[in-house]
C-alpha cells in the first residue's frame, strides 16, 4: 500500500489545551485526562500508555521515554531522562567474544536496555503531574481489555513486524491467528491490561521486580543475553537540566545527551544560516536545505552522543553557533 501525504492541514487554536498524537483514540484520551482537571504531564502519561496499547510497533512501557516539561506559574522548563541502562554484565570485551565488533545488530538480544518508560511515567507524574497512576492509566487499561480498531498506518507498520513476532515465543500475543491484524479489526491485550495494573498496584516494583521483571529476564537470557534481576532493580530516571539553542528569536528546548534530541538543534543552527523562506515550501531548494542539515546533524549524533556518565559529550561545542556556521 502506497502512503501519500500531500493533504494541508489548517491551523488548529484552542483556549483550554490541546493534544497532538499519531492515534485518534490516544488523543481522545489525553483530551479527556485534560477534561477531568489533569494537567499536560498526567495527558502526556495517560497517551503514552494508550499508544502503547492502540501502536504497540512505536511505542510500550518495554522501551524509554523523556520529558521535558514547562512550569507556567515559574517559566521554568524541567527534563526527565526516563532511558535504561546496558546490562552490568555486558562490554565491549564480551561483545567481541561473542563475534559482535563494529555495531551490536538492530535485532540482537543484546541492543536491549533496561526498561526506563515504567519508571518515567512514574516519575513524571510524581514531579510534574496532579492525578494519581491509577486514574491515568485507567483509559490505557479500557482500551487494552475492550478492545480498538487497528488504524491504516498502523496496521501496516504493523504487518512489516509480523516476521520478527513470530520468532518469540510470546508473539502470538500481539498477532491473530497468526498474522498481523488488518486496518479496521478489533484488537485486545489483556495481558498488557494487567501489567499497567501491577505498575498501579506495586509502582515501579510491579515492574522492575517480582512476576514481570522474572519474566523479562528469562526471555532475554534465554536468547543468550546477559540482564539480571539487578539491572532492573538498579534502574533510575535522571533529572536533567534540559539544553536549548534559539533560532531566529525562538528558542527551543530538547534533553541532553544520551538523547537525540541534540540533533535538532544542531540542525536548526546550520540552518539559521539560511534564509529558507524565501523557498517555495516543500521545494526541491527547501528540502534539500532541511535534508542537508538534519544529515549533518545526525552525523555529529552518531558520533558523539553517549552516555555522559561514561564518556564526555562535548554539548556546549556542538550547540554553539560558531561551530554551526563551519
Amino acid at each position: 500500500m502506497k502512503v501519500l501525504f500531500n493533504s494541508r492541514r489548517s491551523v488548529v487554536y484552542s483556549k483550554n489545551g490541546m493534544v497532538a498524537t499519531s492515534q485518534p483514540l490516544a488523543s481522545e484520551i489525553g483530551i479527556e485526562i485534560l477534561r477531568q482537571g489533569g494537567n499536560a504531564a498526567d495527558a502526556a502519561v495517560a497517551i503514552a500508555a494508550a499508544l502503547n496499547v492502540t501502536e504497540p510497533c512505536s511505542t510500550g512501557i518495554g522501551g524509554d521515554m523523556f520529558c521535558l516539561f514547562y512550569n507556567d506559574k515559574t517559566k521554568t522548563i524541567q527534563g526527565i531522562n526516563g532511558s535504561g541502562r546496558a546490562p552490568a554484565d555486558l562490554s565491549i570485551e564480551k561483545l567481541e567474544e561473542l563475534g559482535i565488533t563494529g555495531q551490536v545488530p538492530p535485532f540482537s538480544v543484546h541492543a536491549i536496555t533496561v526498561p526506563g518508560a515504567a519508571a518515567g511515567w512514574i516519575d513524571t507524574l510524581e514531579m510534574f503531574g496532579t492525578m494519581s497512576l491509577r486514574e491515568v492509566l485507567t483509559p490505557a487499561i479500557k482500551l487494552a481489555e475492550d478492545g480498538f480498531p487497528v488504524a491504516p498506518i498502523t496496521a501496516r507498520a504493523w504487518k512489516v513486524g509480523e516476521k520478527q513476532l513470530k520468532i518469540g515465543p510470546y508473539g502470538d500475543e500481539l498477532l491473530t491467528n497468526g498474522h498481523a491484524p488488518k486496518a479496521g479489526q478489533i484488537m485486545k491485550n489483556s495481558n498488557l491490561a494487567q501489567t499497567f495494573k501491577a505498575l498501579i498496584e506495586h509502582g515501579k516494583a510491579g515492574f522492575y521486580e517480582g512476576r514481570i521483571a522474572e519474566s523479562i529476564i528469562d526471555l532475554i537470557q534465554s536468547m543468550g543475553g546477559v540482564m539480571t534481576l539487578e539491572d532492573l532493580k538498579n534502574h533510575r530516571s535522571t533529572v536533567e537540566k534540559p539544553i536549548s539553542t534559539n533560532y531566529k528569536g525562538i528558542d527551543i528546548w530538547e534533553i541532553p545527551p544520551n538523547g537525540q534530541g541534540i540533533t535538532a538543534l544542531i540542525a536548526l543552527n546550520i540552518l539559521e544560516e539560511y534564509d529558507i523562506s524565501q523557498f517555495e515550501h516543500s521545494s526541491a531548494q527547501h528540502l534539500h536545505l532541511l535534508i542537508e542539515s538534519l544529515r549533518l546533524a545526525f552525523a555529529d549524533t552518531r558520533w558523539y552522543v553517549a552516555d555522559p556518565a561514561v564518556v564526555e559529550v562535548p554539548t556546549k561545542q556542538l550547540l554553539s553557533k560558531e561551530y554551526a556556521k563551519k
